[in-house]
C-alpha cells in the first residue's frame, strides 16, 4: 500500500515538472519583428483607426445602395367622432366610425447628372484614404516600437557595462585590501575603492531601473498588460540589419518616399475624393428627373352593401267613388334593397387604387444653398491640394534631417570606436602600473571611469547610428527591415 501512495505522488510530480517544463518552453521571447506586429495588431490607437476605415467602407456601401429604388410601407387606423368628411361618400357627416389606410410607394431617379455616381466614386477614394491613414499609423507605431525595442536593448548594454564595471571595482578593492593588510599600501587606498564601489553599485541600480522603465514604455506601445511576463530577445546590435548608407541617398529615398508613403497615398486619395464629391455637388444643380409609383387601400366601419332585395306592392293613395275610399297599387310592385356593413377584406380589394408617373425637380433658387455647397468643394479641392505640397516639403526636409543625422551618428561611432580602444588601452598601462606601486588609487579610479564612460558613449552610439539608420530606411515606405 505504501508502496503504490509513494508511486502516485512520484506520478504527480511527474506530471507538475513536466507542466512547468513545457511552459517555460513555450514562453518565447520577444524579438523586435514579434513586438511590432504584436503592436500593430493590439495598439488602441491602430484599432480606432481602423473603425474609421470601417465607417468610410459602410458610406460607401450605403452610397452604391442608394442608386436602388425606395420602397416604403404606410398604414394607419384611427376612431372619428363629430363633424367630419365620409371617406367613403366623401360626404359631411356626424356619425363616428373607424378607418383604416394602406399604401406602399416607390420612386426612382431616372437621371440626375451623374450625382450619386461621382458620390460612390468619391466614397471609394475616402475609402482609400482611410486605410492609408490606417497603414500610416501602423508605420508610426512600428517605428516607435522599434526606437522603444532598441531603447531596451541599449539599457541591458549600459546594465552589463555598470555589472562588469562593480566587478572590477569589487576585485581591485579585495586586493588592495590585502596589500593594506599587508601594511604595503595605505589604508586611504581602500576608503577610495569602497567609495568607488558604492558609486558603481549605484550605477547598477539605475541601470537595471531603466531596463525596466523601458520594458514598461514598450509594453505600452504595444498595448500589453503592464504585469504580463515579457523577456525581449537580445541580438548583438551589430546583427541588426542596416542598408549601406550609399544606398541611402536623400533624392532617391524622397522619390520611393512620395510613392510609397501612406500619408503622401492618403493625400492623393482625398483630393481624388473631393474632386468627385465637387461634381457630385455640381451635379445636384441641375434638375433630376424620377419615376413613381404608389399601391393603396383602405377601410371604413361605415361602408355598405347590398345584401338583398324583397318586392311588395304597397297603396300609392286612396281614391273616393260613390263616397267609398279605395285603395290604389301601382302597376309593378316596389323593390326593397337590403344594406349591412362591408367586411374588412373585401373593402380592401373594392378600395384597391394605383397610380403611376414621372416628377421633374428643378432648383430654382434655395437659399443659394446649392452654389455655396459646389464653390465650397471647389475650395476643398485647393485646400487638399496646399496640404499635400506642405506634407511633401516637411517629408522632403524630415528626409534631409535623417540623413544628416545617420551620417552624424556614423562619425560619431566610428569616433567612439577609436576612443574606446585608446581608453582600454590606457587602462592597461595603468592597471601595471598601479600594480608596481608607480599609480595613485584616484589616478587608478580615474582612468577607470574613463574606461567606463567610453563604453557607455560607444554603446549609445552604437544604438543611435542603428536608429538613425532605420528611420532613414523607415521613409522609404517600405517597411522595416527587422
Amino acid at each position: 500500500m505504501v508502496y503504490f501512495c509513494c508511486m502516485r505522488y512520484k506520478y504527480y510530480l511527474l506530471i507538475v515538472i513536466l507542466g512547468i517544463s513545457t511552459s517555460a518552453k513555450t514562453q518565447e521571447k520577444w524579438n523586435l519583428l514579434r513586438c511590432v506586429e504584436y503592436a500593430m495588431t493590439n495598439n488602441i490607437s491602430v484599432k480606432q483607426t481602423d473603425l474609421q476605415s470601417r465607417i468610410a467602407a459602410l458610406q460607401l456601401k450605403q452610397s452604391k445602395l442608394g442608386q436602388l429604388p425606395n420602397l416604403n410601407f404606410s398604414g394607419n387606423s384611427g376612431y372619428n367622432s363629430g363633424r367630419n368628411q365620409d371617406p367613403t361618400s366623401f360626404s359631411l357627416i356626424t356619425q363616428s366610425y373607424y378607418s383604416a389606410n394602406m399604401q406602399l410607394q416607390s420612386s426612382a431617379e431616372i437621371f440626375n447628372w451623374f450625382s450619386k455616381r461621382n458620390t460612390i466614386a468619391a466614397n471609394e477614394w475616402e475609402l482609400q484614404a482611410a486605410r492609408a491613414n490606417t497603414d500610416k499609423l501602423k508605420n508610426d507605431i512600428a517605428l516607435t516600437v522599434a526606437n522603444a525595442y532598441l531603447q531596451i536593448l541599449l539599457a541591458m548594454e549600459q546594465e552589463k557595462i555598470a555589472g562588469v564595471q562593480l566587478q572590477q571595482s569589487q576585485a581591485q578593492l579585495s586586493n588592495t585590501r590585502k596589500l593594506v593588510d599587508a601594511g604595503a599600501l595605505p589604508q586611504l587606498n581602500a576608503a577610495e575603492l569602497e567609495a568607488q564601489v558604492a558609486r558603481d553599485s549605484s550605477t547598477l541600480i539605475s541601470a537595471k531601473g531603466n531596463v525596466q522603465q523601458n520594458i514598461l514604455n514598450i509594453k505600452a506601445y504595444m498595448a500589453l498588460d503592464a504585469a504580463s511576463a515579457f523577456e525581449i530577445d537580445t541580438p548583438p546590435v551589430d546583427k541588426i540589419p542596416v542598408e549601406p548608407i550609399a544606398d541611402l541617398q536623400p533624392e532617391s529615398v524622397y522619390a520611393l518616399a512620395i510613392a510609397n508613403m501612406p500619408q503622401q497615398k492618403a493625400n492623393d486619395f482625398k483630393i481624388k475624393a473631393a474632386q468627385k464629391m465637387s461634381a457630385a455637388a455640381k451635379g445636384d444643380l441641375y434638375p433630376t428627373l424620377s419615376a413613381y409609383g404608389s399601391l393603396g387601400s383602405g377601410f371604413n366601419s361605415r361602408a355598405q352593401e347590398i345584401t338583398g332585395t324583397s318586392k311588395f306592392i304597397a297603396p300609392l293613395g286612396t281614391v273616393k267613388v260613390n263616397n267609398v275610399d279605395y285603395d290604389v297599387f301601382p302597376l309593378q310592385p316596389y323593390t326593397i334593397y337590403n344594406y349591412g356593413k362591408t367586411a374588412f377584406f373585401p373593402q380592401l380589394n373594392q378600395n384597391f387604387r394605383q397610380s403611376i408617373g414621372l416628377s421633374l425637380s428643378v432648383p430654382l433658387f434655395n437659399g443659394y444653398s446649392g452654389r455655396t455647397a459646389y464653390e465650397r468643394s471647389r475650395i476643398n479641392i485647393k485646400n487638399l491640394q496646399l496640404q499635400q505640397d506642405l506634407d511633401n516639403q516637411t517629408l522632403k526636409q524630415n528626409i534631409y534631417q535623417a540623413y544628416n543625422a545617420a551620417m552624424v551618428a556614423l562619425q560619431k561611432y566610428n569616433a567612439g570606436r577609436k576612443s574606446l580602444e585608446t581608453t582600454e588601452r590606457t587602462y592597461g598601462f595603468a592597471l601595471k602600473r598601479y600594480e608596481v606601486g608607480m599609480m595613485s588609487t584616484f589616478e587608478l579610479i580615474t582612468n577607470q571611469n574613463n574606461v567606463f564612460r567610453a563604453k557607455l558613449e560607444n554603446a549609445l552610439n552604437q544604438f543611435d547610428y542603428v536608429f538613425k539608420m532605420k528611420v532613414l530606411e523607415f521613409y522609404k515606405g517600405q517597411g522595416l527591415k527587422l
